[in-house]
């Protein structure tokens, strides 16, 4: 495998920091203080969304690699009499897993541990929805108090909750845990700018690598800072449905592997010449791709990326996921090393002068 201990400890660090989608000022320290070793700067803006460059002249082409950094969890809703705290969704989580789940409510002193809870199957009204996939009105946490009052000392309303579920190796090559959406994606570009600057002579473009906040509310934070950066062209990467699981239909959703390689979206947003020049540099370092088809929009970053001011040309280059938007997702480390090489090869390829038109 290609990754040392360094890099295996910073991969296991930034997936098991909480960073819910609005909160990830935890997740982004680990972030920037790893790749400021190795980047020119480092900066940040307002809403916490974090870049670092490699600068090699002012006057070429400036590629942009993009992930999001923030993950789905839940937030204090409310908190009846006898303290138990009803939750809201934060970004796309899913109730149907929501139920019997250790918890972490991340409050302004410190974690408080939590349990959702879940009527035992004995006493289910199963005539009445018993087992039926339950509404997040219906999903409370137990922190072991007894009143508001006691638990109004240990949390307040808006504090964001995320499973405890942490970080495993199901193999020596598949990993699994809770936030590789998209805290892979973060990893991914930090050793890609790691591997530039160890190839700064051969490198001809400025690069910015973008750790972008609330892609799972909407896309915010990379629509903030590529309108900022405003770069001649960008390459995101996220994760994609890997779909070799049972029970998906690969008419409806395609087939997409685990451990065959990243994904690259065609379609929407993608800019037909930047994934033509991606597979060319995969053909020429013989790095399999897998590929994909957008219908209305990607459902990533690229969407808030692609049409800022004038156009910036993206493309999209997704890391196979099973089981994703729940504790368990995951990932094959392959995949990750096939996503690094095709990012890094493809800005070493880029001329100083890279443009990418669909009419010449």
């Amino acid at each position: 495998m290609m990754f040392d201990e360094t890099e295996k400890e910073f991969l296991e660090e930034l997936l098991i920091t909480p960073s819910p989608t609005g909160f990830e000022s935890a997740g982004q320290q680990v972030w920037t203080e790893y790749v400021n070793d190795f980047a020119d700067s480092v900066e940040s803006d307002a809403y916490g969304s974090a870049y670092a460059k490699l600068n090699t002249s002012y006057d070429v082409a400036t590629i942009m690699l993009e992930a999001h950094c923030d993950e789905i969890g839940m937030i204090v809703q409310h908190i009846t009499d006898d303290g138990y705290i009803f939750v809201n969704k934060l970004g796309g989580s899913d109730s149907t897993i929501a139920r019997a789940k250790r918890v972490n409510i991340h409050a302004r002193n410190g974690i408080v541990s939590g349990v959702t809870g879940n009527t035992a199957i004995h006493l289910q009204d199963k005539k009445n929805g018993g087992g039926e996939q339950p509404k997040w009105k219906d999903i409370y946490v137990d922190i072991g108090v007894s009143s508001k009052e006691e638990a109004l000392q240990l949390v307040q309303v808006g504090d964001p909750i995320t499973y405890a579920d942490e970080f495993d190796y199901l193999s020596d090559e598949i990993i699994s845990g809770r936030a590789l959406d998209n805290r892979i994606g973060g990893f991914v570009i930090a050793q890609v700018l790691k591997k530039l600057n160890e190839h700064r002579s051969d490198l001809k473009v400025n690069v910015v690598a973008l750790n972008s906040v609330q892609e799972e509310v909407g896309g915010y934070g990379a629509r903030m800072m590529s309108y900022r950066i405003d770069p001649d062209a960008a390459l995101v990467t996220d994760v994609t449905h890997a779909t070799d699981t049972p029970g998906i239909d690969h008419k409806e959703h395609g087939l997409v592997k685990l451990g065959n390689g990243p994904s690259i979206q065609h379609g929407g947003a993608n800019h037909p010449q930047i994934v033509e020049f991606i597979e060319e540099v995969a053909i020429n370092n013989d790095i399999t791709l897998q590929h994909e088809a957008t219908s209305v929009r990607t459902g990533t970053d690229t969407d808030s990326i692609f049409y800022q001011k004038t156009g910036i040309p993206s493309a999209l280059i997704s890391l196979p996921l099973r089981y994703m938007h729940s504790p368990v997702e995951t990932a094959s480390f392959k995949d990750i090393e096939s996503l690094i090489n095709v990012m890094t090869k493809s800005v070493l390829n880029m001329a100083p002068d890279q443009a990418f038109h669909v009419l010449k």
